[in-house]
């Protein structure tokens, strides 16, 4: 009797620990259900911090190149970079190239942009993001080859430099085999706890998101492809695009993606063995415009997502979302709003539109820096101090 009691007792004590372990996997994420006011489209509601401040990094004028998307920032011996494509008109049109300016005084007044990389034929080439180790800045390219199939996919490349003026030649982005990456680097690479760089690739063939990590201090090799069952989707395309990601008080990472299924809410995927495995996206009630967004940790823990958080198209307004826990989103800001806060669009182009479009962010020093597309024409930052965002 006493061992069918023990078997009996450890069963019942192995399916309570299954359950909750099933419990813990399952992480709901969610907004307060009076978060966004989407009755009122130009700010949902909401209040910019009383320390807010946007600049300008570039604004073309007439002859200059009018497309001007993807920025990233981010800081290298005290001096804060930026990286966009930019062309004379249309997006993705054959002269897309990637530039880059800097600035040294928080990102107040910014230099002329300078050309990064540009492909000579049958390729163009747009901005992958940084990354820096010690002494080291690390630009990422993404280079499109032209196709005859017109099935859109590309790889990684990466250049160093010791001074954010001299740069290497490029190069492939490698794998842990030591063969490039076959695919284009998001550019939102996070540290997680323990070292790790995590981030996603979106890899051959066509554009199938990824997560990949790697423990290269440099992120230029060593790469690693996640596990995870990706959701079906029609084409070359996978519905789950463009992540971003932050880390859980209890160590978990969370990645948050574009729904190109256009259900304009988020889907995300949750990991708890540091990147090597993911759960299978689902969608949240997380409203999303069906763009790039842009998510992280302040330095008290505070998880935060920046992105236009509305049930359609409109890329506006652009917000800082805050949670406590990773799983419910609580409080925001307003960083732009809709109307008269955004400037017309001075020029035409292919795919232009009123928006504040494809949002990244940097924590550096005091300020959470997002910088981000003004009608795929003008490239802005806005700067608040982050801990205007946690107060009460």
């Amino acid at each position: 009797m006493k061992s069918g009691l023990h078997i009996g007792l450890a069963s019942s004590l192995l399916v309570i620990l299954l359950a909750t372990a099933c419990v813990e996997d399952n992480v709901s994420i969610s907004v307060s259900d009076d978060l966004f006011d989407q009755g009122q489209p130009d700010t949902l509601g909401l209040q910019k911090p009383d320390q807010l401040a946007t600049f300008t990094v570039y604004e073309p004028r007439d002859g200059d190149n009018a497309y001007n998307h993807g920025v990233v920032l981010f800081p290298f011996q005290g001096v804060l970079y930026a990286q966009w494509q930019t062309s004379l008109k249309d997006e993705d049109s054959a002269d897309t190239h990637v530039v880059y300016a800097w600035s040294e005084d928080e990102g107040e007044t910014w230099s002329e942009p300078v050309v990064l990389y540009q492909e000579q034929e049958d390729a163009i080439a747009t901005s992958g993001g940084w990354w820096v180790n010690e002494e080291t800045l690390v630009a990422f390219i993404n280079v499109w080859p032209e196709r005859e199939d017109e099935i859109r996919q590309g790889y990684t490349l990466h250049m160093t430099s010791e001074d954010g003026r001299a740069w290497s030649r490029a190069q492939a982005v490698t794998g842990k085999d030591g063969e490039p990456v076959p695919g284009v680097i998001e550019q939102d690479p996070h540290t997680i706890e323990g070292g790790r760089i995590v981030t996603a690739f979106h890899v051959e063939p066509g554009l199938t998101v990824a997560p990949y990590f790697t423990d290269d201090p440099l992120a230029t090799s060593g790469w690693q492809r996640g596990r995870m069952d990706n959701l079906e989707a029609d084409g070359h395309v996978s519905r789950e695009i463009e992540p971003s990601l932050y880390s859980r008080p209890d160590g978990s990472v969370v990645m948050l993606f574009r729904d190109q299924d256009s259900s304009f809410q988020t889907l995300y995927s949750v990991s708890r063995d540091a990147g090597e495995s993911w759960t299978t996206p689902e969608l949240s009630a997380f409203p999303d415009s069906r763009s790039k967004q842009s998510a992280g940790n302040l330095p008290d823990g505070t998880v935060f997502r920046v992105n236009n958080p509305v049930p359609n198209r409109a890329r506006y307004p652009l917000v800082v979302s805050l949670s406590e826990d990773g799983a419910l989103f609580d409080r925001a800001w307003l960083l732009r709003a809709g109307g008269e806060d955004m400037q017309p669009m001075r020029s035409e182009g292919l795919y232009k539109r009123p928006s504040y479009s494809y949002p990244k962010s940097i924590v550096w020093g005091d300020y959470l820096f997002v910088a981000y597309a003004t009608n795929k024409e003008d490239v802005e930052i806005t700067r608040v101090p982050w801990q205007d965002l946690v107060q009460e």
